[in-house]
C-alpha cells in the first residue's frame, strides 16, 4: 500500500456526515426562505445540488446515480399526482413542483456517499477478519 493511500483524507472520511447535514439544509431552504419565484429557488437549489456534488463526490457514477434517482423519484411523484393519490397546492411544471428533481438529486448524492463509506468499512471488517484467522 502507498503512503498516500494509508489514510484517507478527513473530507472523504466524514463527508457522508456533512452530506447529510448538506442535504437537510436544503430541505429547510426550501421551506423556510421566500423566493421571488419558482425559477430563482430552482435554479438555487440546482446549483446547490451540483455543489453538493462537486464538493463531496466528484465521480462520473456519483452524478449518475444523482441524476437517475432525481429522474425516477420525480417520475414516481408525477404519476402519484396524476393518478390523484395526492396533490400540490400549486404546481409549476406538469403537475410537480420545479424544485423537486433537485432535492432527490441531493439525497441520491447523501445516500450513495452513505452506502460507499458503509462497503468500505464492511471491506475493512472482512479483511480484518481474515487476518485474524
Amino acid at each position: 500500500m502507498a503512503e498516500n493511500d494509508a489514510m484517507p483524507t478527513l473530507p472523504k472520511k466524514c463527508g457522508p456526515y456533512i452530506s447529510s447535514v448538506t442535504s437537510r439544509g436544503m430541505n429547510l431552504v426550501t421551506q423556510k426562505v421566500d423566493f421571488a419565484n419558482n425559477i430563482q429557488l430552482s435554479l438555487t437549489l440546482a446549483a446547490l445540488s451540483i455543489g453538493l456534488w462537486w464538493t463531496f463526490d466528484r465521480s462520473r457514477s456519483g452524478f449518475g446515480l444523482g441524476v437517475g434517482i432525481a429522474f425516477l423519484a420525480t417520475l414516481v411523484s408525477q404519476l402519484l399526482v396524476y393518478n390523484g393519490v395526492y396533490q400540490y397546492t400549486s404546481p409549476d411544471f406538469l403537475y410537480v413542483r420545479s424544485w423537486l428533481p433537485c432535492i432527490f438529486f441531493a439525497g441520491g448524492i447523501t445516500m450513495g456517499n452513505i452506502g460507499r463509506q458503509l462497503a468500505m468499512y464492511e471491506c475493512k471488517v472482512i479483511a480484518e477478519k481474515s487476518h485474524e484467522d
